[in-house]
């Protein structure tokens, strides 16, 4: 454990507090962002990461300034999945895109409470009984098998069991109303389409957290640089999605690439249990290590998936948020736009 003075937890908590504000403030309005607004956000999230890490170099020192950088860099590169998974909810509930940045702001709002309920348990379950690093790497050593074998291709984002939930609590209409997560219909309250796709991102970063919090445990046990560096890759992880809408399928060397970071990942946890359980003469893989590993493997999936290109016509998987589509069926419970379509106002009188 390092010891972070009191006062660098609470320039963290002020710097994210204030950052989400003025993230909320700059999208107030809905509009679609496009790519340069994207990319300048994404800037601005990168430095905002890069200048906390530097400010733990030289307030904790060189060992916890490397951990969080390594810890940063391996959140950022496996919340590549998330976009994927974001656009393929986006593409089922056809969700307009000036709408999508106000879905992804609250799903960040709820994968840094989540992500901190974890990532505490995850440390005092590991400080108290280090061999279930044995269990982390077994669970990464399956996640990896899931990449390799494209298994997770078959999420369903209308079947998982937070928007089955939502169904079940209230009445989900079939057209969006705006911006509205509620609306009035005789005189009852029902949710809006909107709200079942917040629910559906938020059901899916629970699923990415059973890799995510193991991996991040493999390169520190402290509960600061986990939590610090999964929270500034979560929050450019918007700025991040829309920047590369659209270009997604053009990295498609980067899952394999993923599928040996986590490999690897387990290979350490297996070798760190060891090391403290088994014999301490089992040798350990230092962060420096695992952060040019992580580094090299990412720069050379982009690489060769720029360099070559996958065969077949482009376009990426966020098309199918903006692509016409038939009507889904409508009935009790359905979720989906209505006759309007999804990128009419759609507001009635009574929203809320």
């Amino acid at each position: 454990m390092h010891d972070v003075p009191l006062w660098l937890w609470l320039v963290f908590a002020v710097t994210v507090l204030v950052s989400l504000a003025v993230d909320l403030l700059a999208h107030r309005q809905a509009h679609v962002i496009g790519f340069r607004e994207a990319a300048a956000w994404s800037g601005v999230w990168v430095g905002l990461a890069v200048t906390f890490g530097v400010v733990v170099y030289l307030v904790v020192g060189t060992t916890a300034g490397v951990e969080y950088t390594t810890a940063w860099l391996l959140e950022k590169s496996l919340s590549v999945d998330n976009l994927f998974v974001f656009a393929l909810i986006f593409g089922y509930f056809r969700v307009p895109r000036a709408y999508q940045h106000r879905v992804l702001f609250l799903g960040v709002l709820g994968a840094l409470v989540f992500r901190g309920v974890f990532l505490a348990a995850g440390v005092a379950v590991v400080s108290r009984f280090t061999a279930v690093l044995f269990v982390f790497a077994a669970i990464l050593f399956y996640s990896t098998y899931k990449i390799l074998k494209e298994e997770d291709d078959s999420f369903d984002p209308g079947k998982s069991f937070a928007v089955r939930l939502l169904r079940k609590i209230i009445p989900v209409r079939d057209d969006y109303a705006g911006t509205h997560f509620f609306v009035k219909e005789a005189g009852k309250r029902v949710a809006t389409p909107l709200l079942a796709v917040v629910a559906a991102i938020e059901a899916a970063d629970l699923v990415f957290a059973v890799d995510s919090v193991p991996a991040v445990l493999a390169v520190s046990s402290d509960a600061f640089i986990v939590y610090t560096s999964n929270a500034f890759a979560i929050l450019g992880l918007r700025a991040l999605y829309f920047m590369l809408a659209g270009l997604l399928d053009r990295f498609h060397h980067l899952s394999k690439g993923l599928a040996l970071i986590l490999s690897f990942i387990a290979v350490k946890l297996i070798l760190q249990a060891s090391h403290k359980t088994i014999s301490t003469a089992v040798p350990e893989i230092p962060s420096s290590l695992s952060l040019a590993v992580i580094a090299a493997v990412l720069a050379v999936s982009i690489g060769l998936s720029m360099l070559r290109p996958a065969p077949g016509p482009g376009g990426g998987p966020t098309a199918e948020a903006d692509r016409p589509t038939e009507k889904p069926p409508a009935g009790p419970g359905a979720v989906g736009p209505g006759p309007s379509g999804p990128q009419g106002s759609g507001e009635p009188p009574e929203a809320r």
